[in-house]
């Protein structure tokens, strides 16, 4: 979950070894040669393993932490750089690069006590690196935790439904919480994203159900909308029919054939209809007309087959 300390990466470097090998070969020659005694030997040894210890090498994206006998004295790096053996010494190296920590909430209540799973993540990076050696210990594992801490007081302030519908803002404000808190170590939170909210099953049936009934009634309200135009429109459509009987009947004419024109239709008209507009003999008329297109149809048929 947290970062390990970046000074055993670092321990040995492939320049550090080599001058190492050399300067250990030159004083194993000197010495099988009888140019050096043993006593010369072992501090040729010595000064190799020193001269090899002085060589330090960071990453294009670290600075090296440097402590002269325990004081802080500067950063180093990028590259190759040489400190004094045994006084000097590398604290740390700090990587300045994004880095993206996970962190979450579990079983956090919300303001109005509902519990929920949050998952979070965030986006930081250190841009003071003095700062981040030396005012806090374990800078990663702090902006874990402070994270943490902040998406569960932040949880805690808002509704349920405020955090479903107002995730994006909800996540803005988490960000600049963090970055008050960590802009002193030197390290700035620059994007903070909720990936996942999760709620009880049961509140989550609950929910749908109360969305689903939200649904239905919006459907109804419209269909009664709906219904209150077309009785409107019908009333104003029967103040240009009153005066106006021929209209009417033609209009009757319409309806009648708009259903007969389907075959096998069957067209269901009240007595008054046909007393009104005369609809009975329009009825039979359309019927005989459709019946002798019926046999016509037979006959042709008929006379294809023989």
């Amino acid at each position: 979950m947290f970062d390990e300390d970046t000074r055993s990466q670092h321990a040995v470097n492939p320049i550090s070894v080599t001058i190492f090998i050399v300067l250990l070969a030159i004083d194993v020659l000197l010495f099988a040669l009888n140019i050096f005694s043993v006593i010369f030997g072992i501090v040729g040894v010595i000064l190799a393993m020193l001269l090899a210890s002085a060589v330090k090498i960071a990453n294009q994206w670290e600075k090296a932490v440097i402590l002269r006998m325990g004081r802080f004295i500067g950063l180093r790096g990028p590259g190759i750089f040489l400190i004094i053996p045994i006084i000097d010494r590398v604290y740390n190296y700090i990587d300045q690069r994004v880095r993206v920590t996970d962190f979450k909430a579990e079983e956090t209540l919300t303001k109005d006590t509902v519990p929920v799973n949050v998952d979070a993540v965030v986006f930081w990076m250190v841009w003071d690196t003095e700062k981040a050696a030396l005012e806090v210990t374990e800078y990663v594992r702090a902006v874990y935790y402070i994270a943490q801490t902040s998406l569960r007081d932040t949880i805690g302030k808002h509704d349920l439904a405020d955090l479903l519908q107002n995730r994006e803002k909800i996540a803005e404000a988490l960000q600049l919480t963090l970055d008050e808190h960590t802009n002193p170590w030197g390290i700035t939170c620059q994007t903070v994203g909720i990936k996942d909210i999760v709620i009880p099953s049961a509140l989550a049936d609950a929910m749908s159900k109360q969305a689903q009934a939200e649904r239905e009634r919006q459907a109804r309200i419209i269909l009664g909308t709906a219904e209150t135009e077309i009785s409107e429109k019908f009333a104003k459509a029967s103040e240009n029919y009153q005066d106006n009987p021929v209209a009417l009947q033609l209009r009757g004419m319409n309806m009648l054939f708009e259903g007969l024109k389907e075959k096998g239709s069957l067209v269901i008209v009240p007595s008054s209809a046909l007393e009104s507009m005369n609809l009975g003999a329009i009825g039979g008329l359309a019927a005989l007309a459709k019946a002798s297109e019926e046999e016509k149809k037979k006959e042709k048929e008929k006379s294809k087959a023989k």
